[in-house]
């Protein structure tokens, strides 16, 4: 897994769109009076999302003005927490978890795919800019390893051949489907259900 980077290609300012700051306000007043730092990490969010999945620094030093509290302390959650993106990313992100259930079922096969077809390192946007990917720990569908998140998507039950035509269909312009690659409803057994035969619903 790669450190994190900050771009060292930086827009001078960053101000919220109108649209953010409604969203951002709302957020903003679920907190009581003296704690509104706390929604730091919303904030963060938000920033990310607006500015095309990444933060530069002028949103930090924004978002400390906004909820009236030291840069520095901005900075130390963004820089913390790997769901912050502090340098730009693909238009297409890719996740590729590689904890112990995922590795065990050929997440670094993923990896190598990734480098192949990708870029060669983590962080580094493929020449056409349409994708970059990263490593990840968990992203907490075990079940259906291995796996990887594409933008807000969960892309499960993979192997090489799956995520090359995902890849494949991402530089076509075609449209990529979310959920299990096997077929699954959700995280269901693969070879269907064995137990409580007799629960509806189950």
């Amino acid at each position: 897994m790669s450190i994190k980077k900050i771009s060292k290609d930086q827009p001078d300012n960053f101000e919220f769109t109108e649209k953010s700051k409604e969203i951002a306000k709302k957020i903003i007043s679920n907190y009581p009076e003296g704690k509104q730092q706390s929604a730091v990490m919303a904030l963060l969010y938000i920033a990310q999302r607006q500015n095309n999945n990444w933060i530069p620094l002028s949103a930090m030093k924004y978002i400390a003005k906004y909820l009236d509290m030291p840069y520095i302390k901005v900075y130390e959650v963004a820089t913390f927490y790997t769901m912050y993106n502090l340098a730009p990313v693909g238009e297409y992100f890719f996740q590729v978890c590689t904890t112990t259930p995922c590795m065990l079922r050929g997440a670094y096969k993923l990896v190598d795919v990734c480098k192949n077809k990708i870029s060669k390192n983590e962080n580094e946007i493929s020449k056409d800019g349409k994708i970059s990917w990263v490593e990840v720990e968990c992203l907490g569908a075990c079940v259906n390893s291995p796996m990887m998140q594409i933008n807000d998507d969960y892309f499960e039950d993979l192997d090489e051949q799956k995520l090359e035509k995902i890849i494949e269909n991402i530089k076509q312009d075609k449209k990529i489907e979310p959920g299990s690659y096997k077929g699954r409803k959700s995280s269901e057994p693969e070879n269907n259900r064995s137990t409580l035969m007799d629960v509806k619903n189950a």
